[in-house]
């Protein structure tokens, strides 16, 4: 088989695959396999003898090498088992060289010669399209493969089925895409009591995805916020769905090859660790950072993460991908999420009560809020605090405005941004505006401009938070209807920056 390192790329998404040459060579009988493999790779030789032997094919009683090429790029999982006993079986003229060598391969053998889905499919087949191959995958991940309409798909279920295809005895139809996955509903708006003010800053920042910043007493109703967030957010387009699969399909997430059209919502906990939250580990998977790709990321109990893990947000939230470094290789994700993070006040989270609060406040409040550094703190463009809730506003019946509703001003908000910015690299929302662009899109008229200018200078702001000020009112705008940025958008965008002074 042709043997070389590639990149699979697709809307800003990477990846490091590799094909497998196999070489039959003279020597002492037995089955080696060599270009630095893993525990799972080095044991393929043991489910390939097995599987061939199911099927009643003898090796000969030579010395046979497989090359995994390059030799200097690891390898590891079972992906190679399949194209290992393809290569194997052509050069024993089982099945027509030619034929595999127009063939991107991966998949795992069964002992009995069955074949296990692996993760990567779809990204394969993005790299089978690009190359004018056909993919062979097992069956299990036929469904996922065939979403990329450009690639022929072949999913056998078992290495006999596969062999059958080849010499043509039973040749099989392409897979066909598995069904779009629909998610659990996320709950309604409208069971979250009082809080008004949080309701719309979490609708401005679901219509120009905003980061936001939620900080109030226990019980005051910040995670009930925060679950609500995805209902806001309009269905994910079909390049963003696939965009996202893409990175579930590394992580082996996809369930039966469905693509979903919901967005993401992951919540890690606050004992995650680094490689659990930005990436990386063994093989250097994606972390919840990327699974949020396209969807929302909330962070509870923000200030309890370590502070190591917190600073490796501050790049990805700028740039939108994380690069996961090797001494041999880099692998970049794409990490465009939305992120929603909850705090209580101070460690005992009645700062605010002199009733209630520990005999160190208000100290106590500033330590427990230095955890989060300022140029991270900086990055948010919404933050809100969330006091405690009226027991009168408990005790009455449900009516605030439901998630719908909301979702429905938020698409309308988006479609306007999606308008405006057809045809403009990189910038989907008005999250992303910056230079030339935000000043085009994104100036306030002259009263509003003499507002913002006087609130920098009398709260300190930084560019990036005077920049962040002009993104929100573009986004308050659209939620208006309104083509200009005016004195009520500027405004309300500068309420919701200085209305939170941690410690």
């Amino acid at each position: 088989m042709v043997t070389r390192a590639y990149t699979v790329a697709f809307e800003g998404i990477e990846t490091r695959l590799v094909e497998v040459q196999c070489a039959v060579s003279a020597g002492l009988p037995g089955f080696s396999i060599v270009g630095l493999p893993d525990k799972a790779v080095s044991e393929a030789r043991e489910r390939v003898r097995a599987a061939l032997q199911s099927l009643a094919i003898a090796l000969p009683s030579k010395r046979i090498t497989v090359n995994l090429s390059p030799a200097d790029l690891p390898k590891e999982g079972s992906h190679f088992d399949l194209p290992i006993a393809l290569a194997l079986l052509a050069a024993l003229e089982i099945v027509a060289p030619d034929a595999v060598e127009e063939t991107l391969a991966l998949g795992e053998l069964s002992l009995d010669g069955r074949l296990d889905p692996v993760p990567g499919a779809l990204p394969a087949a993005m790299r089978a399209a690009e190359d004018g191959r056909t993919l062979l995958c097992p069956r299990g991940s036929g469904a996922e493969a065939a979403w990329v309409e450009a690639a022929r798909v072949i999913a056998p279920p078992t290495l006999m089925a596969a062999i059958q295809h080849f010499t043509g005895q039973a040749p099989l139809d392409a897979a066909t895409p598995g069904e779009v996955a629909t998610g659990p509903a996320a709950p309604c708006l409208s069971e979250v009591r009082g809080q008004e003010r949080a309701k719309r800053a979490l609708e401005i920042a679901a219509a120009g995805r905003h980061h936001i910043f939620l900080c109030g007493t226990p019980g005051s109703g910040k995670s009930m916020l925060a679950q609500r967030l995805p209902g806001l957010l309009p269905p994910l387009s079909p390049v963003e769905a696939l965009e996202t699969s893409m990175v579930h399909s590394l992580a082996g997430l996809l369930d039966e090859g469905g693509l979903s059209r919901s967005r993401p919502f992951q919540e890690p906990h606050h004992t995650a660790s680094m490689a659990a939250l930005v990436g990386g580990g063994k093989g250097a998977k994606p972390g919840q950072i990327s699974l949020a790709h396209n969807g929302v990321l909330f962070m509870d109990e923000f200030p309890e993460f370590a502070r190591a893990v917190l600073e490796t947000l501050r790049q990805p939230i700028e740039t939108g991908e994380v690069v996961i470094a090797r001494a041999n290789a880099h692998v970049r994700y794409p990490c465009r999420f939305l992120l929603i993070a909850a705090a209580n006040p101070c460690r005992c989270g009645y700062l605010p009560d002199a009733n209630r609060a520990c005999a160190r406040a208000p100290v106590c409040g500033a330590d427990y809020m230095a955890r989060v550094s300022g140029p991270l703190l900086d990055r948010f463009d919404i933050r809100i605090e969330v006091p405690a809730v009226d027991l009168a506003e408990l005790d009455r019946a449900p009516g605030g405005e439901r998630s719908a509703a909301v979702a429905a001003r938020v698409a309308a908000a988006r479609q306007r941004q999606a308008a405006r910015y057809a045809g403009a690299p990189g910038i989907r929302v008005n999250a992303e505006l910056s230079g030339a662009r935000l000043d085009e899109v994104a100036s306030p008229d002259p009263e509003a401009r003499a507002m913002l200018l006087k609130a920098a200078e009398k709260f300190g702001l930084s560019a990036r938070g005077f920049h962040r000020i002009r993104r929100v009112a573009r986004t308050i705008a659209d939620l208006d209807g309104s083509e200009a940025v005016r004195l009520p958008h500027v405004a309300e965008a500068i309420s919701f920056r200085i209305s939170f002074a941690p410690g």
